[in-house]
């Protein structure tokens, strides 16, 4: 089973739009804070200065890719600077109205920047140890990236849908962009250790196994002992490598994921509450709705009307 596929279809990762700029110096904008979004920005021609809320500043050169997966907000600018006006002052000032590219300077012979990035998002309430492991950014270089051939091929191939203003191309980019964050992802390194480690756990031959198992059937009533059995180890080194690797326990694994499955099917699909509470191992469904509450704060149809807001 492709277990980050499942996770990234449960926490609903969705590309919801990109633009592209070329900018002339002097130059600056702040992209501010947005909860359960990640954006990222990868220069295509020149250079530019970025310093994320909370981290050292960054300079990235032609060909660099940088992560922000945690919503944080951020300065882009041509050289240092406390001066840069908010975002959408920018999109405002081009006419962005949300239906199309947004599109900055493009076509200037005499930019210095040119830049491709792209803005997506997360389901409300969407939460999962690979989540809380990742980092304030992630910096893939040009150098790197030439390193990654999956990546760098996804990476080319959004840009030049980017630049081909053909139709269907915005499309394309925001499915690529989805693409694009996992293999983000799955290239941290040294600078993202237990990031690192959940995504070694999700290949290790027992850890992986093991999870596996817990995406294939959410709804069975797995025990510490059981999973263990499965896959060939003792209870106890089952559970200590478990908690090493993911950062969780496995049973806090089984219950939060089960509720993460019933978070996206009540926001995604119209099964009735009782069908959805069997299917993640709640026979009773008032045990399902008190553990969806001391969750979410809230109960599963409070949390479905949200769909019709």
């Amino acid at each position: 089973m492709d277990v980050l596929n499942d996770i990234f279809e449960t926490i609903q990762l969705r590309g919801i739009f990109y633009y592209r700029t070329d900018f002339s110096g002097p130059w600056a904008t702040t992209i501010p804070p947005l909860a359960r979004a990640a954006r990222f920005h990868y220069v295509a021609h020149g250079q530019c200065w970025c310093r994320v809320e909370g981290a050292q500043p960054l300079t990235l050169e032609t060909g660099d890719f940088v992560l922000i997966p945690n919503g944080a907000q951020h300065v882009l600018a041509d050289c240092p600077t406390e001066d840069a006006p908010p975002l959408e002052a920018v999109m405002e000032a081009v006419g962005y109205d949300g239906e199309a590219l947004l599109s900055v300077g493009t076509g200037d012979p005499l930019a210095a920047t040119r830049l491709v990035c792209g803005h997506l998002t997360f389901g409300a309430g969407a939460d999962h140890p690979l989540l809380r492991a990742l980092p304030t950014y992630i910096h893939v270089t040009d150098a790197a990236r030439q390193r990654r051939p999956w990546f760098n091929q996804v990476l080319s191939m959004l840009v030049s849908n980017v630049f081909s203003g053909h139709p269907g191309s915005i499309a394309v980019v925001t499915r690529l962009s989805e693409v694009l964050f996992i293999e983000a992802i799955r290239s941290a390194g040294t600078e993202a250790p237990q990031l690192r480690a959940i995504i070694d756990g999700f290949s290790d031959e027992r850890i992986g196994r093991a999870i596996a198992l817990i995406h294939r059937e959410p709804g069975k009533h797995w025990t510490v002992a059981m999973l263990a059995a499965e896959i060939g180890m003792s209870r106890t080194r089952f559970a200590v490598l478990f908690q090493e690797m993911i950062g969780v326990g496995p049973i806090s694994y089984v219950i939060e994921w089960r509720l993460q499955k019933a978070n996206a099917q009540l926001f995604t699909t119209c099964k009735s509450i009782p069908e959805i509470a069997r299917g993640i191992g709640y026979n009773n469904p008032a045990d399902f709705t008190r553990a969806f509450v001391q969750r979410f704060g809230q109960t599963p149809v409070e949390f479905r009307c949200k769909r019709h807001e």
